[in-house]
């Protein structure tokens, strides 16, 4: 039995670090385990140009524990209006990483999203052209679709579609949840890679619904049947480059995840990276788990792999029931259970 586990510096592909109060706490959660994060612009109000991109770059690193290297890798969020000048002013400002494609009104903060994929066929056309990847939430928002087939839905008729007319656009699936986006995934060419999540590796849907609503389980996507999870599971644990860790760590207040509302959004960072290797290991794939975390998502951005290491050990620990959220508190993923690994506290 592996009891300790050495592996390059991980980075976090998809992360909601939110804004304010709350970047102390988030910050420090991320910069524990990850030594950089494409970080999602969907705040109040969106990230939509690069001067935006950049200020919010600079709260993220005013917050940083002195002792933690950690780069924030900026998005931009797209909107009907997006123009080239600012995708191309984003790729010149050499801190800007990709942009972000929400439906209009998908998820969290998506109502400023896009209404329309084919009036930005001149903005893929130009990041097709400056390499920037296009970073999709790939749901339909067409009302008439059950929620639970919304991403294989936007897969058949927006993004087949859009790869048809651009076939050299980078661009990332985000949080994949179906075995449907897995086996679509595998058939792309290298350009086109997918996030996975602790949350749809670990859960089913059972998990929103079982013994009452479960609010702090909900998320978007949503969970979907155990058949998918098994999916996701063999994706992540195959060894292909085209799977890579993200996230979608996406933190709300208990009180507004309890609410009439029930934010759609789960919170992991604070035990990510020991949960990936808790489900990697079930699976019977440790090995696998440093390409995952480490070596396949910067290939695909084109960046070069940490050379810093961090180490992980079998050490079980209970996740706290709630932790601190600016003047608040979240329920974390797992809150009250233990997990089996633990990172090194270094002397």
């Amino acid at each position: 039995m592996i009891n300790r586990l050495i592996i390059t510096h991980p980075d976090d592909w998809h992360l909601h670090l939110r804004d304010g109060s709350v970047l102390v706490h988030t910050v420090f959660d991320a910069s524990q385990r990850f030594a950089r994060a494409i970080v999602m612009p969907n705040l109040k109000p969106p990230i939509i140009t690069t001067q935006q991109a950049l200020a919010y770059r600079n709260r993220i690193l005013s917050v940083l524990p002195k002792d933690k290297i950690f780069q924030p890798l900026m998005t931009l969020y797209l909107t009907d209006n997006t123009t080239a000048k600012e995708i191309i002013s984003a790729k010149d400002s050499g801190y800007i990483y990709g942009v972000k494609l929400y439906p209009a009104g998908v998820t969290t903060n998506a109502d400023s999203g896009v209404t329309s994929l084919t009036k930005l066929y001149p903005i893929f056309e130009v990041l097709q052209k400056k390499k920037l990847p296009l970073l999709l939430h790939g749901e339909t928002i067409d009302p008439s679709i059950d929620i639970f087939d919304r991403e294989k839905v936007f897969i058949e008729q927006n993004l087949i579609p859009i790869l048809h007319d651009f076939p050299e656009l980078k661009v990332v699936l985000e949080h994949i949840s179906t075995q449907e986006a897995v086996e679509f995934i595998k058939a792309m060419p290298s350009n086109i890679a997918a996030t996975i999540t602790p949350h749809h590796l670990l859960l089913n849907r059972n998990a929103m619904l079982l013994g009452g609503i479960q609010p702090h389980h909900y998320c978007l996507p949503v969970l979907k049947k155990e058949k998918h999870r098994q999916a996701l599971i063999a994706a992540a644990t195959s060894g292909s480059p085209k799977f890579f860790l993200g996230t979608d760590s996406a933190p709300h207040s208990k009180s507004n995840k309890e609410s009439a509302c029930g934010c759609a959004g789960i919170y992991n960072s604070h035990a990510a990276l020991e949960l990936y290797a808790e489900i990697f290991e079930a699976a019977d794939s440790l090995s696998k788990l440093e390409g995952f975390t480490s070596f396949y998502g910067p290939d695909f951005y084109g960046l070069p792999r940490n050379q810093a290491k961090i180490t992980l050990l079998r050490s079980p620990w209970k996740v706290p029931k709630n932790l601190p959220f600016g003047d608040q508190v979240l329920i974390p993923l797992q809150a009250g259970l233990t997990i089996n690994w633990c990172l090194e506290k270094k002397q």
